[in-house]
């Protein structure tokens, strides 16, 4: 052939390198060779493989424990794996030690020890309270709620008169917990249901919650300091909401137990140190909410590095989003834009209202795009709520939008499920599901990505990260994550609460799609940011402060 005219051989190598820059946006490539989704990947396939692995263990009771059910995921034996803690209610709590092989099957054994086999347990959140790097639990209960310090090997010891920590005898179903100034131990606040005992007609008074502070300068802990009103919570979360480097308390409540429609609403604390506690109020822009409040979850969706929050209830699920410009905690409802209100069962009975508890926002497919786990279940057996009330995962869509895949995952069950967790149970980099249901056994599935569980196929790639600062709070509770891929930057805060009566503390788990690689920043809690580090995908890492390079650690 002959040599093309000169326009036609311009024309061609404008096609070209359009082609080749549709390409790379198609992938996201940026300058750095690092690249993301264009489109949000397919949901995994789940597997279930509870009995499998070992653990029989089931949260029962009556009237007192309708609500509470928590699993708490943390590591107790310092091999790197999670293990799980179980509320029992009338049961006896149960803790079980992860002793599966890396991307294998699902297996776990028993560690009986009267310690934590304690009974009237609603829930429990691991941290590291006296920072020695073992983890404690704080094992919330119907009456008194303890404190126990890590031993090490999954073993542990009552802390209350240690720690001097009041572990009262209310009905306990909230915490949270963050580091105020250069404290030597966290604040905590707990959250109680009905006040105790009932009224001589048997009626039910919402009881005030409670703000734990340590001694100035000791390593003791404060008398306890009301948070009153309170309105029967059932999940509470400090957070930095507005970035200012201050965490504040975010309570949800049940407005079942409200006196009257007029009192009683979901509550935001203002909290700095050295001051007393203050709700903020309708001056400082906070506007009321009513719902049937249940679990808590904070992510930044939409990139303007502010977490938006949902709101687990009876029928509609609240997502609230900061008001562009607002100058205080002015909220705006997007669950219904965002399809996530997730109001009436995708199966079962269609046509009443759904009940959700726990919320936990993970990227279960790897893709970069986060995606929502709603627990469900009715409370016991209200007829104008569905009984059969499957759970939910919402897959986010690179429109910020969500759609539901529980079906198509194969995690779909009736029973009445409470707390959960979405956590790399086998340390295979796809995170498996662990649900707590009431009156009927607790299930794990195990995530086998686009394969089967006797050949898993991985999805996209991934990184899972574990902060490391000297001294007290050593996990750096309340820093922000920060990974960059390609040109998207998703960013995440180190909190421990909200959810349902339980959370996780371990590895934080980050998908990255196509990306072979990304660049991680920490600012950690005091506000002072980290370097940029590049990190390889499919490997778990940590990064120490003041450190250079991140490091790799292998299981």
């Amino acid at each position: 052939m002959g040599r093309a005219p000169r326009a036609r051989r311009v024309g061609l190598m404008v096609v070209v390198v359009l082609a080749i820059v549709g390409a790379a946006i198609a992938v996201g490539l940026n300058a750095t060779g690092m690249s993301g989704p264009a489109t949000a990947m397919a949901p995994p396939r789940f597997v279930d493989e509870t009995v499998a692995a070992g653990v029989g263990h089931r949260y029962d009771g009556d009237f007192e424990f309708f609500v509470g059910g928590g699993v708490a995921v943390f590591d107790c034996d310092d091999d790197g794996r999670p293990d799980l803690y179980f509320a029992g209610g009338t049961e006896p709590a149960a803790l079980y030690r992860n002793v599966g092989l890396v991307g294998g099957p699902l297996a776990f054994e028993p560690v009986p020890d009267a310690t934590t086999d304690l009974d009237s347990v609603t829930g429990a959140y691991p941290l590291d309270i006296d920072g020695d790097r073992r983890m404690d639990l704080a094992v919330l209960r119907f009456g008194e709620n303890l404190l126990l310090r890590g031993l090490g090997d999954c073993r542990f010891e009552r802390a209350n008169e240690t720690w001097g920590f009041d572990g009262g005898d209310g009905w306990t179903t909230a915490f949270s917990a963050t580091w105020e100034g250069a404290a030597a131990l966290p604040t905590l606040a707990l959250g109680d249901y009905i006040q105790l005992p009932l009224g001589p007609d048997g009626s039910e008074q919402c009881s005030d919650n409670t703000l734990v502070r340590p001694e100035e300068g000791g390593t003791r802990f404060a008398a306890p300091i009301p948070l009153a009103p309170g309105w029967c919570s059932l999940s509470m979360l400090f957070s930095d909401w507005d970035r200012s480097g201050r965490r504040d308390l975010r309570i949800s409540n049940d407005r079942h137990y409200y006196r009257d429609t007029s009192d009683g609403e979901e509550q935001m604390w203002h909290v700095v140190d050295g001051e007393l506690p203050r709700a903020y109020t309708e001056a400082d822009g906070w506007r009321t909410v009513r719902i049937w409040g249940m679990g808590i979850a904070s992510q930044d969706l939409t990139g303007d590095g502010h977490p938006e929050v949902f709101l687990s209830s009876q029928a509609d699920n609240k997502l609230q989003t900061l008001e562009d410009g607002a100058d205080g905690p002015t909220y705006r409802d997007i669950a219904l834009r965002l399809g996530v209100t997730a109001h009436r069962p995708y199966a079962g009975d269609v046509a009443l209202g759904s009940t959700a508890w726990h919320p936990e926002f993970q990227d279960v497919n790897n893709d970069s795009f986060t995606d929502l786990f709603i627990s469900k279940g009715n409370v016991e057996a209200m007829p104008d709520f569905a009984a059969r009330d499957p759970s939910n995962l919402l897959l986010g869509q690179t429109d910020g939008t969500f759609v539901e895949v529980a079906e198509e995952a194969g995690i779909v069950d009736f029973d009445r499920a409470r707390g959960a967790a979405l956590v790399d149970l086998n340390m295979d980099g796809m995170l498996d599901l662990v649900q707590v249901h009431r009156r009927t056994d607790v299930r794990l599935w195990r995530s086998v990505g686009w394969g089967d569980a006797a050949a898993p196929k991985p999805m996209g790639h991934w990184i899972a990260l574990r902060l490391d600062q000297p001294g007290a709070d050593p996990d750096a509770v309340g820093a922000w994550i920060q990974v960059r891929i390609g040109e998207r930057l998703v960013e995440r805060e180190v909190t421990v609460g909200g959810g349902h009566a339980g959370g996780q503390f371990g590895w934080i788990h980050f998908g990255l799609g196509s990306a072979s690689r990304a660049e991680v920043r920490v600012q950690w809690p005091d506000g002072e940011f980290g370097p940029w580090l590049s990190v390889e995908a499919d490997g778990f890492v940590r990064i120490e402060r003041g450190a250079s390079r991140a490091v790799r650690w292998a299981p």
